[in-house]
């Protein structure tokens, strides 16, 4: 018979724990939050201390009933939930509303769910850690007096139905500051001379330098002639070969801002997806054999690289087995902290290195392998030896105008026979040169001037805002999903081809906050206040006085925009399409699934429709319909019959508005990570590359 209760957040949680403990135990999930500040009012008393008036959430009545039932036929009950400040929260909620005594420990935390970290954790249960709690109470009152302050202003002078959150705000400027940038930037002329040169008869590629040994830049095309008239019928002849040895570090293994850049440029992953397979990851899946359900991997929410001594031992033993004694670092490696980390947890990594990808690979869905892969790869990588390279640089003199080759090749791979970090730019490393000497004679044997223009810098994708939201220190990693979520939403950014771009919506409501709520959206002022609320979690800052010296100002500001704020017209987008039933223009309009059309006769008319992109291509399924460009619940793009559900053809792959020439059946683009986009036939093996 149970004599103990232990609740956790989630089922997957609960069943995974649940088979460690034994039958003594019984494990239930809370599902989450069960207590919230209510929807429909401010909810918290500015003039008692910012005292939060919580309510229980809709919906979670039978679940609290529950737990409550079950906790008076029991001894003990132990509140496990996620190891940082939200889950201590949750475990404050819940010891509150099934009136335990707070003077008793009855926390339980671990930073992986795995048998042996079950079993010591709950041998060294502790109190709820009240600062924990009032970082996050802080938090969700801070970002309640800013949204149910500024947003009524919104409604009240914009638009009904907006919002204006600390992070999502300050998110949005920097999304149309980076806009901003590019609408004013002035494209630079400049020019680049490269020649193919062959040492021995094997080829490679150098590039224009200078004048002997000094840099020259080529702004006009008068100077590239110039550079041209000078080396003409010259030699090209090595005046230099410089060869160096290089170490290349690994990556240190993940945290979660990391982990979401790193998914987003390898698996294409958004933010939201990666959080939510890591979860699964976390809370465990079943695996078969003798170990049944076991967490894959330790918590995802972490701002720090540290990995427990004995993860590094079990590394170090995998990778002598592996791969040798050579791939060891002489010494273990020790990650440097980062400031404002708040090392609570360990580094993302598997729980068990020995528990392969590939020995998982049968247990899990597509996606949770593919993330699962990456979280091995990168640990496994971070704890192995530097890779060294050989680099060459070589100075190339031809009538006094210099030339400049590099070149690079692996002589030890190190980390890098498991894993190399990606970047956002896609460069890759140089190939390495063939021998040269210095003195030689190079045979020429292409010379190649282009003409180039500055480029503006480029938009935001989500791996380089969470990056830029993370040096900033604004927010938290754990906040990046929801917040890029919301801001889509809400309308105020739009994600064209994984770019962020802000629609004229945001930029209003950016325009009047810059004017009537500057310390809102100033980077400098919000990372301040994340590290008063690190203050409060440390036990160093009263929550109370941190909200006080935010508010006084604040609420003088809410005063002069009320009253001040003009009230700004927002007109409907016109298309190019008539409502069908009236007559009148339709409109693009905002709805929580994205953009629609309406009739602008509303309310008299109130007709809608989807906006529809054609392409062009008559459908080969039912040979009457066009194929057209629609999006799943997702937001994933894909193309499909117009005439359905009476044709049911669909394509992930965009169509082509011409057939194939060898069968004249329908081809489609077809995007492959190495090969990039070439277009292939529906039907017969015809392929060919794609435009650029």
């Amino acid at each position: 018979m149970a004599d103990t209760l232990v609740i956790v957040e989630s089922p997957a949680k609960a069943k995974t724990i649940g088979k460690y403990l034994g039958s003594k135990y019984i494990v239930k999930a809370s599902m989450g939050h069960v207590r919230d500040l209510p929807k429909s009012q401010m909810g918290v008393d500015v003039n008692r201390g910012f005292e939060p008036k919580y309510i229980t959430i809709r919906g979670k009545g039978d679940v609290l009933k529950g737990l409550k039932d079950a906790a008076k036929k029991v001894k003990k009950v132990y509140l496990a939930a996620d190891p940082d400040r939200e889950g201590e929260a949750i475990a404050w909620h819940l010891a509150q509303y099934l009136g335990l005594d707070l003077n008793q420990p009855l926390r339980v935390v671990f930073n992986e769910i795995t048998k042996d970290a079950i079993k010591e954790a709950f041998k060294h249960p502790r109190h709820i850690n009240m600062d924990l709690v009032n970082a996050q109470q802080a938090r969700r009152i801070l970002d309640r007096l800013v949204g149910y302050n500024i947003s009524p202003i919104l409604w009240k002078k914009v638009r009904k139905g907006l919002s204006a959150g600390r992070v999502q705000t300050v998110t949005v400027k920097l999304i149309l500051d980076r806009e901003r940038e590019i609408r004013e930037f002035i494209p630079e002329e400049y020019w680049t001379i490269s020649t193919k040169l062959a040492s021995n008869g094997k080829e490679f590629e150098a590039k224009f330098y200078g004048y002997d040994d000094e840099k020259v830049e080529l702004k006009s095309e008068e100077d590239v002639k110039r550079v041209l008239d000078k080396m003409k019928d010259q030699p090209f002849v090595v005046q230099k070969v410089t060869k160096r040895e290089r170490k290349r570090n690994p990556a240190p293994p993940f945290i979660t801002s990391s982990l979401q850049q790193e998914a987003a440029r390898k698996l294409n992953f958004r933010t939201a997806k990666t959080m939510r397979i890591a979860q699964e990851l976390y809370e465990g899946i079943d695996v078969g054999n003798k170990e049944g359900a076991v967490g894959l991997i330790t918590y995802m929410r972490t701002d720090s690289t540290r990995v427990s001594e004995t993860a590094q031992n079990e590394a170090k033993a995998y990778i002598q087995e592996k791969f040798g004694a050579d791939y060891i670092p002489a010494e273990p490696r020790v990650q440097v902290k980062k400031e404002n980390a708040q090392d609570a947890h360990e580094a993302i990594r598997p729980t068990s290195v020995a528990r392969t990808p590939d020995e998982v690979k049968e247990f899990l869905t597509r996606d949770q392998l593919r993330l699962y892969r990456l979280i091995w790869e990168r640990f496994l990588a971070s704890q192995m030896s530097s890779a060294v390279l050989d680099t060459m640089s070589v100075d190339i003199d031809a009538g006094g105008v210099m030339f400049r080759a590099t070149g690079s090749k692996v002589k030890f791979p190190g980390f890098m026979k498991v894993y190399i970090e990606g970047n956002d730019d896609g460069t890759e490393e140089e190939s390495f040169l063939p021998p040269i000497d210095e003195g030689q004679t190079l045979e020429q044997r292409e010379i190649t001037p282009a003409q180039h223009f500055t480029q503006p810098p480029p938009r935001y994708s989500e791996a380089r805002l969470i990056k830029t939201l993370e040096e900033g220190g604004i927010g938290r990693p754990s906040t990046y999903a929801p917040t890029l979520e919301t801001i889509q939403k809400r309308g105020y950014v739009s994600l064209e081809e994984k770019r962020f771009i802000p629609t004229e919506l945001g930029e209003i409501i950016i325009t009047l906050i810059e004017e009537f709520f500057p310390e809102i959206l100033n980077v400098e002022f919000t990372a301040h206040m994340e590290s008063g609320l690190d203050e409060i979690e440390e036990g160093t800052a009263n929550w109370v006085q941190i909200l006080e010296d935010f508010y006084k100002d604040f609420a003088k500001r809410v005063a002069v925009a009320e009253e001040e704020m003009k009230e700004v017209e927002l007109k409907d987008e016109e298309s190019d399409e008539t409502c069908e039933l009236c007559g009148r223009v339709m409109v693009y309009k905002l709805g929580r699934f994205g953009k629609f059309l309406a009739c602008s006769g509303f309310p008299e008319c109130r007709n809608t429709k989807p906006i529809v992109k054609e392409t062009g291509v008559k459908c080969p399924q039912c040979e009457t319909g066009q194929i057209i460009e629609r999006k799943s619940k997702k937001s994933r793009i894909f193309y499909g019959c117009n005439r359905y559900p009476e044709c049911d053809f669909v394509s992930w792959d965009k169509p082509i508005a011409r057939p194939c020439p060898k069968c004249a059946s329908l081809m489609v683009e077809k995007k492959r990570k190495k090969q990039g986009v070439s277009v292939v036939c529906t039907k017969c093996d015809y392929q060919e590359e794609a435009d650029s």
